[in-house]
């Protein structure tokens, strides 16, 4: 970290296997997908002392936008956090600590949205990229897209790994 180069976390998932198809429960309910929308299991460990919080931000590249479709926006999860139940994105709040928010999606909620890419447009990459940071919490809302987090974590990020789904219709 002296350079200044973030350390590798290592993100896992009781739900799926990292590189793998994305069970039917976590797939987004609607668009004609037919999933439970409930967000997977997601742990991650590897962050260096200095972490104050962590972030995630789950992007599908692939998504025919120009710049893909990001599905989950979430922040201001503890350090002493280091794994979320499934569906902790559905914003019932089982689970989670009272400080998680969830951001603005692509699907213009503020919850996970599971995968739903156009069918026939080949196998679908979703990213879950976690974030540790060096800030209790990074000053966002409701109302802060994917785009605008990045941002604002921008000198912040101490920490960073990823876990990636695959699913196609």
């Amino acid at each position: 970290m002296a350079d200044g180069t973030p350390a590798k976390l290592t993100v896992t998932s009781k739900t799926f296997e990292n590189n793998t198809t994305m069970p039917q429960s976590t797939l987004f309910e609607g668009f004609g997908v037919g999933g439970g929308n409930r967000s997977p299991h997601i742990a991650w460990s590897g962050a260096p002392p200095e972490t104050k919080s962590y972030a995630i931000v789950l992007h599908d590249p692939d998504a025919p936008t120009g710049t893909g479709f990001f599905h989950w926006v979430a922040f201001d999860i503890p350090a002493t956090v280091t794994e979320l139940p499934e569906d902790a994105g559905g914003g019932g709040g089982g689970g989670v600590p009272s400080s998680f928010k969830h951001g603005h999606t692509d699907f213009g909620t503020a919850k996970y949205g599971g995968p739903a890419p156009p069918p026939g447009h080949g196998p679908h990459h979703y990213n879950f990229h976690v974030y540790a940071l060096d800030v209790p919490s990074i000053g966002a809302d409701a109302s802060t897209t994917a785009a605008l987090l990045r941002f604002m974590m921008i000198g912040h990020v101490v920490g960073e790994g990823v876990l990636t789904g695959i699913y196609e219709r």
